[in-house]
C-alpha cells in the first residue's frame, strides 16, 4: 500500500463475543454465509520485526479457518518463474530507455528526485515506469526494515505450511502484473514520480499507517491512503475498485460453502464505499467489523 499506495474463533469463544465493542477495532471483518464464516483481513505487505506481535484476533480467525485465500496463491508461488515473469513484463527488451517513455523532461525530474533521496535511478534506465515504481518503493521500504518476511501474507502462509491448511488466490501472478503493465503510460509515469515523491516521508507515512491499520481506523486509511489513490482514477479503477467487484463475486461463492475461510487482501481493498466488506453488505450479506478484546 502507499499513501496515494476479521462465530467461534476459539473454542470457548461465541460469535457474540468476538463481535462486540470491547477492545479496539482491527482491520478485519467477519462475513456470515448460511453454514460458514469468512473472515476478510486487511494486510500490509511488508512489516518490521517491530510492528509483531500482531493482533491476537488474526490469529484467531486463522485457527478458526479450514483454509486461507490470498490475493496470490502463496504457497505456490515459484521465485524463479515470478522473477522471469517479471522481467518478461517490467524490463524494456529493445533499444527503448525509460528516458524514452517519460520524456527528457519528465524523466529529468523523476532523476533530481531520486538523487535527492538516494536512489540510483540510472539502475532503473531499461525498466517500464510502473516496475520503476514498485523497485523505488520496495528498496526505501527495505531500507527501513520493512520486509516481506514480516508481511501478514508470509507470517500466515507459514503458520499455513507447517499446519497442512489449503491456500488458495483469488488472481494469478500474472494477472496481477497485468494490472500494472496494462496502465496506460500516461498513468504509469504518475505512478513513478508520486512514489519518487513520497520517499521522503515513508517513515512517517508508514508509521500512521500502520497504526491506523492494528486499530481499525478506516477513517484514516480512507481519508489518507484511499482518497489520494482516487485522484488517479485510471490507477484507482486497476488496482483497487476493479479487482474489489471481481473478488466480490468469489467470496459470495465461498459463503456458500461449508469450510470457513480467512481471505487476506491489502487493507485498501476493505475501506471505502468501493470497499469488499461495504460492496458484500450491498448484496445483503451480513457482515461486521471485528475487535481486538484487550484484558
Amino acid at each position: 500500500m502507499r499513501r496515494f499506495t476479521t462465530a467461534i474463533l476459539l473454542a470457548c469463544l461465541s460469535l457474540t463475543a468476538l463481535a462486540d465493542d470491547t477492545g479496539h477495532k482491527v482491520t478485519m471483518w467477519l462475513a456470515e454465509g448460511e453454514r460458514n464464516r469468512v473472515y476478510l483481513l486487511g494486510s500490509i505487505h511488508l512489516l518490521r520485526k517491530q510492528d509483531h506481535p500482531l493482533p491476537a484476533v488474526f490469529d484467531e480467525a486463522y485457527d478458526d479457518a479450514d483454509a486461507l485465500v490470498m490475493e496470490l496463491d502463496m504457497d505456490d508461488i515459484d521465485p524463479f518463474a515470478l522473477q522471469a515473469l517479471t522481467n518478461q513484463m517490467g524490463v524494456l527488451h529493445d533499444e527503448t530507455t525509460l528516458r524514452d517513455l517519460m520524456g527528457d523532461e519528465l524523466y529529468a525530474t523523476a532523476e533530481r528526485t531520486a538523487a535527492e533521496v538516494d536512489i540510483p535511478f540510472d539502475m532503473l534506465a531499461k525498466t517500464e515506469p510502473w516496475f520503476a515504481a514498485i523497485t523505488v518503493e520496495q528498496l526505501v521500504l527495505m531500507r527501513l526494515g520493512f520486509n516481506p518476511l514480516y508481511g501478514i501474507e508470509m507470517h500466515m502462509t507459514m503458520k499455513a505450511t507447517q499446519d497442512g491448511k489449503t491456500v488458495d488466490g483469488l488472481e494469478t501472478v500474472e494477472e496481477q502484473l497485468g494490472f500494472l503493465d496494462g496502465l496506460s503510460l500516461e498513468a504509469q509515469n504518475e505512478l513513478l514520480i508520486q512514489t519518487l515523491s513520497e520517499t521522503g516521508e515513508v517513515e512517517e507515512v508508514m508509521d500512521e499507517l500502520i497504526r491506523a491499520w492494528r486499530y481499525g481506523d478506516t477513517a484514516y486509511l480512507e481519508e489518507n491512503m484511499l482518497e489520494d489513490m482516487q485522484d488517479y482514477p485510471e490507477l484507482y479503477a486497476a488496482i483497487v475498485a476493479d479487482r474489489n467487484r471481481r473478488w466480490v463475486a468469489a467470496i459470495e461463492d465461498l459463503l456458500d460453502d461449508d469450510q470457513d475461510y480467512l481471505i487476506v487482501v491489502g487493507a485498501l481493498h476493505l475501506v471505502g464505499d468501493d470497499g469488499v466488506p461495504r460492496l458484500l453488505s450491498g448484496r445483503g450479506v451480513r457482515i461486521a467489523q471485528l475487535h481486538e478484546d484487550i484484558e
